[in-house]
């Protein structure tokens, strides 16, 4: 499956779901219409068991100038970013939890929404081109995609300040040294090694990955008291699965496991 809808791209390959930001003429720029049609296909990779792993990436040189201020300045009013229950919001702030992984590969621009987007996701992947900038302040606005969350508890209050509160642009290298991104590659790798993780992620048991991520979630949303206290509540349904069989056999067997998310 290859199509396109609403300028995002969307293909799959065996157990992934290749999701592609594909407005390149506007560097990728998020309008109201990009915006749904990202919410559509992630709330659809959600509710699919075949696939296990989702990769959000970019066509053409940029990730994402951010957000296309002109097409969504009457829209933002009306609620072009409250998603419903059952819709995935692709920033995480509202809508339906997220439950499976995503990993995104960045390159060339990626400003505000874009970073915020990368900030919601599980792995990441920049290339050393990448010219990051939470630039909300230099336009009278402030960050409302997580960044002001995310962001800090990322890097830490004193290190993302500096960032968030004067909008200046920063590197890859710095990037990663703020804990932003996973890795750091050579310009046009991203994909590629964002790929790799992903084909790594769904050989993976997919339940298993799946309550390892909320209770890290919880952690994040929750805090650690509140993740440890219900960790237990997740072990049951694993050590019984079909899955945790085939692990112990596989492991005995000396042999790659063959995972069926059952």
């Amino acid at each position: 499956m290859n199509n396109t809808n609403g300028a995002v791209s969307r293909e799959v390959q065996d157990h992934l779901l290749f999701i592609g930001l594909d407005r390149a003429s506007k560097r990728n720029a998020f309008d109201s219409h990009m915006i749904l049609a990202l919410s559509q296909a992630l709330t659809e990779y959600e509710a699919d068991p075949a696939l296990r792993c989702a990769v959000i990436f970019a066509h053409g040189d940029h990730f994402t100038a951010g957000l296309d201020l002109l097409e969504l300045q009457d829209k933002l009013a009306q609620g072009v970013f409250n998603f419903g229950a059952d819709q995935i919001d692709p920033w995480g702030v509202t809508g339906k939890s997220r439950t499976k992984p995503v990993v995104v590969a960045v390159q060339g621009t990626c400003f505000t929404a874009g970073i915020e987007l990368m900030l919601n996701a599980d792995v990441v992947i920049a290339s050393e081109d990448c010219k990051f900038a939470q630039m909300e302040v230099l336009r009278g606005i402030m960050p409302f995609g997580g960044a002001t969350v995310r962001f800090v508890q990322a890097a830490g209050w004193q290190k993302a300040m500096p960032y968030l509160l004067t909008g200046k642009s920063f590197t890859a290298a710095t990037a990663l040294d703020l804990n932003l991104i996973s890795e750091k590659v050579a310009c046009g790798q991203q994909l590629t090694r964002a790929t790799q993780i992903a084909q790594e992620i769904s050989t993976a048991a997919p339940l298993a990955v799946q309550a390892l991520l909320c209770s890290a979630q919880e952690a994040q949303q929750k805090g650690s008291a509140y993740a440890l206290q219900n960790l237990a509540s997740y072990l049951p349904a694993l050590f019984q699965s079909e899955d945790a069989h085939e692990g112990v056999m596989a492991m005995v067997q000396k042999r790659k496991p063959e995972f069926k998310g059952k």
